[in-house]
């Protein structure tokens, strides 16, 4: 299976994650990645995909925000699988809180998406919904609670049951998943308990994107891992 990166950060629709913005953060992602040896993965907007995987496709991993249930074709709005190969990125995020999915088409997409060889991640926002995307085997599930997303409270602190939940019934239905936990880290320790919770991993989005710093923000984020 593809290595799916133990820190991703989500670009979202941030302004300050935006074209120019955004060849800067990944930038960043990529000299941390380099000083840390540790695998870092963003997710750029749409619109600077391409751009993204010219500048730093071969030092981090470029995963798309999401991608549609749809074949090539009269598909007019629509991000296929194909199009996010054809634009070098490695893979991409499925059914964000903020962009869900219907589970059949979830389905569709899902395996469509591994078929193009993309690294698949699969949001989920509880231990029920984590154990119905790891049914997929997707490549990982990552868990987080929609109401904690951008409050600076982690869920591995404010529920770590449902972390430890999680990691268990996804585990149970397709071995080699890994398990994510976003929502609400923003730094080292929360990255830290996390892991001792049996987390292979984090997402976020607004603790780097909207760091005064986002550099210093992500490399004590990656603290947590040691």
């Amino acid at each position: 299976m593809l290595r799916v990166p133990p820190v991703i950060v989500n670009f979202k629709a941030y302004s300050e994650a935006v074209g120019e913005n955004a060849l800067r953060l990944a930038r960043v992602a990529a000299e941390v990645s380099e000083e840390t040896g540790v695998e870092v993965g963003i997710c750029p907007p749409h619109v600077d995909l391409r751009d993204v995987v010219r500048e730093v496709g071969d030092e981090v991993t470029v995963l798309a925000q999401a991608v549609d249930a749809a074949e090539p074709g009269g598909r007019t709005g629509h991000v296929t699988p194909e199009m996010v190969v054809e634009a070098g990125a490695d893979g991409t995020l499925l059914n964000h809180s903020e962009r869900r999915m219907l589970l059949e088409d979830l389905k569709d997409v899902c395996r469509a998406c591994m078929n193009e060889g993309l690294l698949t991640i699969v949001c989920a926002s509880d231990a029920l919904a984590a154990r119905a995307a790891g049914a997929l085997s997707p490549h990982a599930v990552a868990v987080e609670p929609p109401e904690l997303i951008g409050t600076g409270t982690p869920v591995s602190k404010a529920d770590p049951e449902v972390v430890e939940r999680s990691v268990e019934v996804v585990k149970e239905v397709s071995e080699e998943t890994a398990v994510l936990c976003g929502a609400g880290i923003t730094d080292g320790s929360d990255v830290r308990a996390a892991v001792e919770l049996g987390a292979d991993g984090v997402l976020v989005a607004s603790g780097v994107v909207l760091a005064g710093d986002p550099k210093e923000a992500l490399l004590d984020l990656i603290s947590g891992l040691e």
